[in-house]
């Protein structure tokens, strides 16, 4: 049984598309994460996944359960921090995790315990007596996370989680989905981080126009594109172009004062240049190994820098 298993969602907006037969199927126990510039499709898609809006067309299941048939049972299974969080200003720290936990149903020892046990976690146990609406955004964005967390659902969802924040704040929410997901939770995220996608998710999928363009391990989208793994090297003598002349050489660029030989194959352009270096009587000033980036991928498929 799939974590989120969404089948060809579509939704418009008028004459716009903002999905357009969209399917994403996850795992159980994997980080998700799920990638695209501004106005793709994430965050229309996410409001599907978790019964917010209603598709065109289309199906969503978390766990089993039709999330438009059975909403109610299918968001007890779920955690969800939306893009611009949603904690009560005029609550405490405390009082706002121990509303949504009786919203859950959680009995009054165990939703006690279990917000004191998430202010720790996150830092916030001096200021759990403290308005939130006198909290930072980084510190809101905690409390949206305690009160997403506080049942320690199955499935959680995140959009644009860490979006603003300061690096302790960021941090913090870092090491909380890592824990969260250490305890049995599927993650679903959304992220314009492209290095945060690479250090959390074993699976991506990236969203342009409102169609997925590319599915994959983090690692397979970057060997997409073969071409992007590059050896940069300086010599201390000036040399032309046509003087990288190995077979497996796929491009050569001038890079400032170095030259970047681009191939799929690292280890034979290193010895090629080593050797080359010292039959042409060369001095390398600087020689550095590059693999492609999850970056250099994102755009490749979406055209945004």
């Amino acid at each position: 049984m799939l974590a989120i298993d969404a089948n060809h969602l579509h939704k418009s907006f008028g004459p716009v598309t903002a999905v357009d037969d969209v399917s994403i199927a996850i795992p159980p126990g994997s980080i998700f994460g799920f990638l695209g510039p501004n106005g793709a499709g994430k965050t229309t898609t996410i409001r599907m996944i978790t019964g917010v809006l209603i598709p065109d067309h289309g199906s969503v299941q978390v766990l089993g359960t039709d999330v438009l048939r059975y909403p109610l049972e299918a968001k007890l299974k779920m955690g969800v921090i939306p893009e611009n969080g949603t904690v009560y200003s005029d609550l405490t720290a405390l009082q706002n995790i121990l509303l949504i936990a009786k919203f859950y149903g959680m009995d009054k020892r165990s939703r006690e315990a279990r917000a004191e046990e998430i202010l720790a976690m996150l830092e916030l146990r001096e200021r759990r007596n403290d308005m939130v609406r006198t909290f930072s955004k980084g510190m809101r964005q905690r409390i949206s996370i305690a009160c997403a967390i506080v049942h320690a659902p199955p499935v959680l969802i995140l959009d644009e989680p860490t979006t603003g924040l300061d690096v302790h704040s960021r941090r913090l929410v870092i090491e909380t989905v890592r824990l969260m997901n250490r305890h049995g939770s599927t993650i679903l995220l959304t992220t314009h981080n492209i290095e945060e996608a690479n250090e959390l998710c074993s699976v991506i999928s990236i969203i342009n126009r409102g169609r997925i363009v590319a599915n994959g391990s983090p690692e397979k989208l970057k060997a997409t594109f073969d071409t992007s793994r590059y050896i940069e090297i300086s010599f201390e003598q000036v040399v032309e172009r046509t003087i990288f002349t190995h077979p497996d050489i796929n491009r050569v660029e001038s890079w400032g004062d170095k030259w970047r030989v681009y191939s799929q194959n690292l280890d034979t352009l290193v010895k090629y240049l080593a050797d080359l270096a010292r039959e042409q009587d060369l001095t390398i000033i600087s020689i550095a190994t590059s693999s492609p980036s999850l970056e250099e991928a994102f755009v490749q498929l979406t055209g945004e820098e």
